[in-house]
């Protein structure tokens, strides 16, 4: 089910979206029992890793949300096809979706990383929304032989909003694998958030996060990452050079 219009950055899809319309559009699913909506977030890495990974290219093209969680994202559509649109990072909507839940009473299963973080970051939201109600949590050291009892236990759960925490690409797999299989109405990919809400990983200052530049905060307190961000620096040199033919030329350039 496409939600929202969609426009392509080297290929890959991304969302027209804000905060407000998505939050409206998820109560209404969930009020009207849709099943089997999930939502990607999309940023410069993995629209690198997504043009050479045909398998997470589909994953991305059969999800209901996509939404532009960098700002490489929302900068390349705004010099590709001149639309400006609102950045969404992933943690910022988990929380939104969860104080939302807490005031409607929606159910919440949280699948995703180690037992410790899993568990610290259950009791945190619990601390930040009283009324929330998780009804259930697994961590992400789930094998293969033991998968078909996860689903019976989120499926039993009842939970109308899953949250699965594996990491890229690995949950945006796990989630076109197994949605079909399960009862949810809403499944959003949240990559390390459980880390970030436990305390174990500090989020970007203010300003990193309103410019939209977090990963360089991520790569100065990470300097062993410098691989990943290889990728962001392609992506950077390729909507800069799609800026100056514009630039030069007024000449609209198509990327999908």
């Amino acid at each position: 089910m496409l939600l929202f219009d969609r426009k392509r950055v080297f290929g890959v899809p991304v969302n027209i979206v804000n905060l407000d319309k998505i939050l409206d559009t998820i109560t209404y699913l969930i009020e009207k029992d849709s099943k089997g909506n999930n939502i990607m977030a999309v940023n410069a890495e993995k629209i690198m890793y997504a043009q050479k990974n045909q398998f997470l290219l589909k994953c991305l093209e059969n999800s209901s949300f996509l939404i532009p969680d960098g700002a490489g994202a929302t900068v390349a559509l705004k010099v590709i096809h001149s639309i400006k649109t609102e950045r969404i990072p992933g943690a910022d909507l988990m929380l939104n979706i969860c104080r939302l839940s807490a005031e409607k009473g929606y159910k919440i299963f949280i699948y995703g990383a180690k037992e410790e973080v899993n568990k610290k970051a259950v009791e945190k939201l619990k601390e930040s929304f009283p009324n929330i109600n998780i009804v259930g949590r697994s961590n992400g050291y789930v094998s293969s032989e033991d998968m078909d009892s996860l689903i019976k236990q989120i499926n039993d759960s009842k939970t109308q909003v899953l949250f699965v925490a594996l990491g890229s690409p690995k949950q945006e797999i796990w989630i076109s694998k197994y949605l079909s299989r399960l009862n949810v109405n809403i499944c959003q990919g949240i990559g390390g958030t459980l880390d970030t809400i436990a305390g174990n990983v500090k989020r970007a200052p203010v300003f990193f996060r309103k410019t939209g530049t977090e990963w360089i905060y991520r790569l100065i307190k990470q300097p062993q990452r410098i691989k990943r961000h290889i990728k962001i620096w392609h992506f950077i040199i390729k909507v800069i050079k799609i800026w100056l033919i514009k630039k030069i030329t007024h000449i609209p350039i198509s990327t999908s």
